[in-house]
């Protein structure tokens, strides 16, 4: 899955079969000098989100790429998930 990365908050993102999808930003990390977002579907479970890598092509411009390496991924899935967590926590004590 990649797309151009456009700074926008929701993403239309084509999959390697041609289809489409839209996606809003839930958060962005720089992670060993790497952007990495974190994604919602907008036509699907809000519990679920997807993690792209931000990567340059050739010509300069920025694609969003799918993750390959599993323990590259795996770092980064956690410091997501440490920060989505903080952020509950930070919500729940406030009420």
């Amino acid at each position: 899955m990649a797309d151009k990365f456009d700074k926008e908050n929701v993403f239309t993102l084509t999959d390697d079969e041609g289809n489409e999808s839209e996606f809003e930003l839930l958060g962005e990390l720089n992670i060993d000098d790497n952007i990495y977002l974190a994604l919602i579907p907008l036509d699907g479970d809000e519990d679920e989100y997807v993690i792209l890598k931000v990567e340059v092509d050739e010509n300069g411009d920025e694609l969003l790429v799918t993750i390959d390496d599993d323990d590259e991924f795996d770092k980064v899935a956690d410091a997501f998930e440490d920060t989505f967590m903080g952020e509950i926590d930070l919500d729940s004590t406030e009420e």
